[in-house]
């Protein structure tokens, strides 16, 4: 249980996150097929049964991660407030999650007849999704104009999933529709359906955005402020793939079919950004709004102090000048019959200090990671060019980092610290750290032999930019502090950055391999994810903590 609460925080992100998914998914699918394909004649037997099959995992998926998401707050509760389980169970978070359970369950086992008639009683169903995920929404829980809230909350809800959604069955519809014409109209009636929920889908963002957070200096003072930029910054890349999509939709439906594999493979992007969005409206789910929040706010003067340009730190403190280590804390204390007392995050303990040493060691260990990430970028961007063929060798540089990581990650341990090789994988956080150590080793071997052409499957050439994206999101559901500590938010705006960079090189990698020959874009990408590498290196190199 102990455990449980550790990662409490975290765990609400995921699972809410992988709420919001599946119900995007759901509602997203069922919109296709009533409205994109609403002719019986657009809906071919075997998209029909793809397009259903996903809409009935999706829901079982929601299903699932809502008993989890109910189950896990429920255990918390009773363990650390002592609530009984009585009470519990009368919270409107477990009404919300039956609700959702319910509707999940529902679709996925939805009667065949009623899905070959596209009967819209389906309809029913995803309502009851929405509404599951909106009462337990910001929305539900504000005392004035809640009303108005949750209105614009469900708008919010209903054109991600009509849009982001949509989009899977779309390319579900470009691979498994063989008809030209059918495709067409298919692809038509989807952008029509897109541009409208594009627009409603701003306008209630803005509106949201304009109650959470209430005033430009809480746009860069809190951190639901951050988040709400960093959502803004992936919603303008998702303007951009889909104002491509546009073109493409409008020259197949002028006759030009050879759009049809790039409409997929922007498509694919779309759908990888638009779920990195999502997962950033999670996280702003997990803390309060920027609104209420009118004390320790970062000021514009604070933030320029902390990230005026300033040489990387490229030397550490001695070893003895750092604090002493929560675990080594902890085990005093137990040794000596006492407790150290859990602070009010869960999870984060009171015991430790972070003192000058500690802060410098920490500068120490990003501006070296960022001037390798750096190195790494500029030797990318030199092997684009013909000229500087050698330059292939930049994925050696993930060796370089690993050397870093296994030497200087954890002080305390083996070869800086007291604790001994074999007894620091007694903690799961140095074992994490020599884990990632062997798997930056293998990927360095392993993406060398893909830029070198020793691996020519595009299977392995894919591999790089799904870790870039998966680091990015994972850098984007990263538990944040309750309560909006100052200390913390400046190191967020250091490390979101990161993460929205990161997803753009994943990504745009990603087209520059899968976009058919023939693509005027390729060339492009080629040149932007080394660029978006190079910009992790310099702010990697800026990140102070004084």
């Amino acid at each position: 249980m102990v455990q449980l609460i550790g990662i409490f925080s975290y765990l609400v992100v995921l699972l809410r996150a992988a709420t919001l998914c599946f119900q995007s998914l759901a509602v997203g699918g069922i919109l296709f097929l009533l409205l994109a394909t609403r002719s019986e004649e657009l809906r071919t037997d075997g998209f029909s049964r793809s397009a259903w099959r996903l809409v009935r995992w999706s829901g079982l998926g929601l299903a699932i991660a809502q008993v989890l998401f109910v189950v896990s707050n429920s255990m918390v509760l009773t363990y650390s407030a002592e609530i009984s389980l009585r009470e519990v169970l009368g919270a409107n978070y477990v009404f919300a999650g039956l609700l959702g359970v319910v509707a999940g369950i529902a679709l996925a086992y939805w009667p065949a007849a009623m899905r070959r008639n596209m009967n819209p009683v389906v309809l029913l169903p995803a309502a009851m999704m929405l509404a599951a995920t909106v009462m337990t929404s910001h929305s539900a829980s504000r005392m004035e104009g809640r009303g108005l809230l949750v209105s614009l909350t469900t708008l919010h809800y209903l054109t991600t999933a009509s849009w982001i959604g949509g989009l899977p069955f779309l390319l579900l519809a470009m691979k498994r529709v063989s008809d030209v014409e059918k495709r067409a109209r298919i692809s038509q009636n989807f952008s029509r359906m897109a541009q409208i929920s594009v627009v409603l889908l701003f306008a209630a963002g803005l509106a949201m955005s304009w109650v959470y957070v209430g005033s430009w200096n809480a746009v860069y003072g809190t951190a639901y402020g951050i988040m709400v930029s960093t959502k803004v910054v992936l919603f303008g890349c998702l303007l951009l793939l889909g104002a491509a999509n546009y073109y493409i939709v409008k020259g197949i439906g002028q006759g030009h079919g050879q759009g049809a594999r790039s409409l997929v493979r922007f498509g694919e992007a779309e759908v990888g950004i638009g779920l990195a969005v999502i997962l950033t409206a999670t996280s702003l789910t997990s803390q309060p709004p920027g609104v209420d929040l009118t004390q320790d706010r970062v000021s514009w003067q604070e933030i320029a102090e902390r990230y005026s340009p300033r040489a990387p730190r490229l030397s550490s403190p001695e070893w003895k000048e750092l604090s002493e280590s929560t675990q080594e804390t902890l085990k005093k204390a137990a040794a000596a019959g006492q407790s150290v007392p859990v602070s009010f995050v869960p999870g984060q303990f009171a015991a430790g200090t972070n003192g000058p040493a500690d802060r410098a060691w920490s500068e120490y260990n990003h501006n070296w990671a960022g001037l390798i990430v750096f190195l790494m970028g500029i030797l990318a961007l030199l092997s684009r060019s013909r000229y500087f063929a050698w330059a292939k060798i930049w994925p050696l540089a993930f060796l370089g980092l690993a050397v870093f990581l296994f030497l200087r990650a954890d002080p305390e341990n083996w070869p800086l610290g007291p604790n001994g090789f074999w007894a620091s994988f007694g903690e799961a956080e140095v074992l994490q750290h020599r884990l990632a150590v062997l798997l930056l080793i293998a990927f360095a071997a392993f993406q060398y032999l893909v830029e070198t052409k020793k691996l020519k499957s595009q299977g392995a050439a894919l591999v790089f930019p799904i870790v870039c994206i998966v680091g990015g999101m994972v850098l984007l559901t990263h538990s944040h502090s309750l309560g909006n500590i100052k200390e913390e938010l400046l190191a967020e705006m250091n490390h979101t950055p990161l993460a929205v960079f990161g997803i753009m090189a994943g990504w745009s990698r990603w087209l520059e391999l899968r976009l058919p020959p023939e693509s005027n874009a390729k060339k492009y990408l080629a040149w932007l994810w080394p660029v978006c590498f190079i910009m992790v290196g310099f702010i990697l190199m800026d990140y102070h903590e004084s």
